[in-house]
């Protein structure tokens, strides 16, 4: 048995400005400020002797090992990623950058969510990735649409119950 697996499926290479934007100021936080501060912490404690049994020392390795992780991520996918900039010339469709309004037809329930890149997904806010189940299944959709996604806990069949974009 071997330990070798598929690679992931790529995710969309799409992102709003405001995500390009927080990415990019990211990646100038960790380059410029944060890994010269602690390359300075791990410079202070190795110099403190005895490598093994410094705590602080491996800490500071760790953390540098991280941020580097990050820096070299954001570096090969700011440069891949296309901005999508302003709202489709069909307001009333579902498209990348939507922000939709969903009845779930059996329980009633409403939810509402934002259409992002896979970078900028936050479920808190109700920000759900284009490459998402049910962002693929309600692209192109309109209002007064029903349709059907697949989702973990089964099929659920949806609503469109109202489509906007924001500009920012």
């Amino acid at each position: 048995m071997t330990r070798w697996r598929p690679p992931a499926p790529r995710s969309t290479a799409i992102i709003t400005r405001d995500g390009f934007e927080k990415l990019k100021s990211e990646l100038d936080h960790l380059w410029l400020t944060l890994r010269p501060e602690v390359v300075k912490a791990l410079a202070a404690a190795a110099a403190e002797g005895d490598r093994s049994e410094n705590a602080e020392y491996t800490y500071r390795k760790k953390q540098l090992g991280e941020i580097d992780r990050r820096v070299r991520y954001l570096s090969k996918r700011i440069p891949s990623l296309k901005v999508a900039e302003g709202a489709p010339a069909d307001r009333e469709t579902v498209f990348f950058g939507a922000v939709i309004e969903l009845e779930n037809v059996e329980s009633g329930d409403m939810a509402r969510y934002r259409i992002v890149g896979p970078d900028e997904t936050d479920a808190k806010r109700g920000w759900i990735s284009i490459d998402s189940p049910l962002a693929r299944a309600v692209l192109k959709k309109k209002i007064d649409d029903e349709f059907e996604a697949e989702l973990p806990g089964g099929r659920t069949r949806f609503a469109v119950i109202a489509v906007e974009y924001v500009d920012a």
